[in-house]
């Protein structure tokens, strides 16, 4: 774990305030206000001269900060998770940052739903010149028998905090798809918020900074930048930070890495990258990574008006693509969709469309649990007195 390093002015790049219990006011429980009954509950108040104010410290200064969550969010392709290992295996060697400041070395956790780790997410983490002994991918859950059970952000993040802070220096933390952590409907704000909680949980416990992927919803451009995140208005209200990334419509132009909120520093400007294919040290394979190029200056918005148009065709098609592949090897149940096509940037409403048009058939009867399903047709399906709904 890093130290705290107390200053007593604020910065430029803001300043956070350590929220200490009672128990931490130079050893001693103040008392509550008013006369309360014994074993009555009372709220616990703070007065401000017994409060020490901190500035924030970065992992790297005005993208990421320790025990804070940044979001980086775009459309599918732009390379948010090849950008997210790159950063790590930045962190691991103590590197240099694209806009040349060093970085402090520490270990990374990552968790991915959507990548592989062996032939994917480790790959692209040694192209990138990465430490393989600092680190760490969420493997399974484990629970009180020792049995190994697959990791659910949704469900597990407590267990992860606890595996988390035996790193001695873990310094950053990956969560992709962030909008995993969420059990209910993450365009619910409620329920989003609920879900992230843990999250923010999570950095605080650690006083690591976690890094949260998502994907931008389908048919936005030109909206807001914030708007433009997929689910409730929780994931862009949490996070500090949001980052947000851009593929030019000129197939020749670099890739653009823009900063589109900060609560705790400049929320503008950002570099451009490419993605390339680069060798892996000791291996006859490549990887993709990232090779950063110049800093921008600008608006979220104005920097983002190169990017390449998304139309409802273009949803259409992306969703139809979607259910080919999450289909292509049998029935899947409707809530794994759901939450598969939230996960990806699709619209549910979007993805029934397409369940429609590919003649997609959803039925429950033949399971055991009595669950809906999803199945690409066959001549079985295809018949009209086949079990269908459209709710399902």
């Amino acid at each position: 774990m890093f130290d705290v390093n107390p200053a007593g002015f604020p910065t430029a790049e803001g300043i956070d305030i350590l929220r200490v219990t009672p128990k931490r006011l130079n050893g001693r429980t103040p008392a509550p206000s008013g006369d309360l009954q014994q074993g009555a509950s009372s709220v616990a108040l703070l007065t401000g001269s017994s409060i020490l104010p901190v500035s924030v410290r970065w992992l790297w200064r005005g993208y990421l900060a320790h025990g804070k969550i940044t979001l980086i969010a775009g459309a599918p392709g732009t390379g948010k998770s090849t950008l997210a290992i790159e950063i790590a295996a930045t962190v691991t060697t103590g590197g240099i940052m694209p806009d040349d400041e060093p970085i402090e070395s520490g270990d990374v956790l990552i968790w991915s739903g959507e990548d592989d780790v062996a032939d994917t997410l480790y790959p692209r983490f040694l192209a990138a010149g990465g430490n393989p002994n600092r680190i760490h991918f969420v493997d399974a859950t484990l629970d009180e028998h020792g049995q190994r059970l697959p990791f659910d952000p949704a469900r597990d993040l407590s267990r992860l905090t606890t595996a988390a802070q035996r790193l001695d220096r873990l310094a950053l933390i990956v969560l992709d798809p962030i909008v995993s952590a969420v059990a209910g409907d993450s365009h619910k704000n409620t329920e989003a918020r609920r879900g992230l909680q843990p999250v923010v949980d999570l950095a605080v416990a650690t006083g690591a900074a976690v890094l949260g992927v998502t994907h931008f919803a389908k048919s936005s451009a030109g909206r807001d930048p914030q708007e433009r995140v997929n689910g409730s208005i929780a994931f862009t209200a949490l996070p500090r930070i949001v980052l947000a990334t851009v593929k030019p419509a000129d197939p020749d132009a670099p890739r653009r890495l823009v900063r589109a909120k900060s609560n705790l520093g400049p929320d503008h400007g950002g570099f451009e990258y490419t993605l390339y294919q680069a060798s892996i040290p000791g291996h006859d394979f490549g990887a993709q990574r990232v090779q950063w190029g110049q800093p921008l200056e600008g608006s979220a918005r104005e920097l983002m008006q190169v990017e390449e148009p998304n139309d409802g065709a273009d949803a259409a098609d992306a969703a139809a693509e979607f259910l080919r592949d999450m289909l292509a090897e049998g029935p899947v149940l409707t809530n794994e969709l759901k939450k598969a096509a939230d996960a990806n940037g699709h619209s549910w409403r979007t993805v029934e469309r397409a369940k429609k048009d590919l003649g997609v058939a959803a039925r429950k009867k033949g399971f055991e649990d009595g669950k809906w399903r999803w199945e690409m047709p066959t001549p079985k399906t295809a018949n009209p007195d086949y079990e269908d709904r459209h709710h399902a």
